[in-house]
C-alpha cells in the first residue's frame, strides 16, 4: 500500500472535502482527488460519497479512517519517542463523549480508571447530546461515548454497545420538606412537589410509567434537562427529586437532602459505545472492568 495515498485520504476525511484538504497539503483538487482514487482502486471499494455538493465516508471509508488514525498517531509516537532519545513516553490520546444527562459524579466515576492507568494518559472530554456525540464517533473524532441509552437499531451509525452496569434510583428531599410528605413510600409522592427529569431524558418514559403503575400524581414543578440545576432546586426545597442510588452519599452531602426511598424498579444503565466490536483500546479496557465492578452492587 503507498501510504502517501492513505495520508491523502486521511487528510480529505479530517479536513471534511478535496477543496480544503488541497489547501492545507498545498496540492490542487485534481492531484489530491486522483491520488485517493488510486487506494480505492488498491482497496476495491469507494470510500467517499457525493451527499449533495458535500463528500461523506462510506461504511468502508469510515473503517479506513479509523486505521488512518491509528497508523499516523503510532508514526507520530515514533518520532516523539526517538527524538527524545527513548526517555518518556507520549501520553495516550483518550477522546470520550459524555452525554449531557449523564450525572457528572457518575462520569468521573466511570472515567476515573483511565486516569490511573500507568500509562500517561492525556484525556479529552466532549459533553453534548447523545444524538450530536454519535455523529462524532462516526467520523471517528471520538474513541468513546458513554451514555444512559444504549444507541438504536434505527440510529445510522454503525457503533456497538457495551454494558457497563447499572443502578436503581433513590429520591430525595429537604429534611423540611420531607417531614411534610404522609404515607408510605412511594404512596408519600402522590400529591408531592416534584422535579423532573427532561422529556428527551432515557428515565424519564419509565418514570412516568412508573407512577401510572403505583397511581402517583405529584405536582410537577419543573423539568430540567440539566441534573444539576434540578438538584439545586431541590436543595432549596422546591421539590422531591431522583438520583442514582449509587450516588446518595454523595448527593445527600452535596445538597443538604435526605433519602425519601428508593425502588428497584427503575433501574438506570450505563452504556459505553464504540465502533469497535471488540474493545481494544486500553482506555475503554480499564473503565468497562473498573464500572461493572463500581456497580455491581447497586
Amino acid at each position: 500500500m503507498n501510504f502517501k495515498h492513505l495520508h491523502y485520504f486521511w487528510a480529505a476525511a479530517k479536513a471534511g472535502g478535496i477543496v480544503r484538504a488541497g489547501e492545507q497539503l498545498h496540492i490542487s483538487p485534481q492531484t489530491l482527488s486522483g491520488q485517493i482514487k488510486l487506494l480505492e482502486e488498491r482497496l476495491g471499494c469507494a470510500l467517499f460519497r457525493k451527499v449533495g455538493r458535500n463528500l461523506e465516508l462510506t461504511d468502508e471509508g469510515r473503517i479506513a479512517l479509523g486505521y488512518a488514525e491509528q497508523i499516523f498517531a503510532l508514526g507520530s509516537e515514533l518520532e516523539s519517542s526517538i527524538g527524545k532519545g527513548g526517555r518518556g513516553t507520549r501520553p495516550l490520546d483518550f477522546r470520550v463523549g459524555i452525554a449531557d444527562s449523564v450525572p457528572k459524579a457518575i462520569a468521573y466515576r466511570l472515567l476515573e480508571p483511565a486516569l490511573a492507568m500507568d500509562e500517561p494518559v492525556h484525556l479529552i472530554c466532549h459533553e453534548s447530546k447523545f444524538q450530536d456525540l454519535l455523529g462524532q464517533l462516526a467520523v471517528h473524532r471520538l474513541d468513546l461515548v458513554i451514555a444512559d441509552e444504549p444507541i438504536g437499531r434505527d440510529v445510522s451509525v454503525r457503533a456497538y454497545n457495551h454494558l457497563l452496569g447499572s443502578t436503581a434510583m433513590s429520591f430525595f428531599a429537604t429534611p423540611a420538606l420531607k417531614r411534610s410528605l404522609t404515607g408510605e413510600f412511594p404512596q408519600c409522592l402522590d400529591g408531592a412537589p416534584m422535579l423532573l427529569q427532561g422529556s428527551a431524558s432515557a428515565m424519564r418514559a419509565r418514570f412516568d410509567f412508573w407512577l401510572a403503575t403505583h397511581r402517583i400524581r405529584p405536582v410537577a414543578i419543573g423539568e430540567f434537562d440539566d441534573a444539576a440545576l434540578m438538584k439545586a432546586f431541590g436543595a432549596e426545597g422546591r421539590g422531591v427529586f431522583m438520583a442514582p442510588t449509587v450516588l446518595e452519599s454523595e448527593t445527600a452531602a452535596q445538597y443538604g437532602v435526605r433519602v425519601v426511598g428508593r425502588t428497584d424498579e427503575l433501574i438506570e444503565e450505563f452504556h459505553a459505545i464504540s465502533v469497535d466490536r471488540r474493545i481494544t483500546h486500553p482506555c475503554v479496557v480499564a473503565i468497562t472492568r473498573c464500572a461493572r465492578e463500581q456497580l455491581a452492587d447497586h
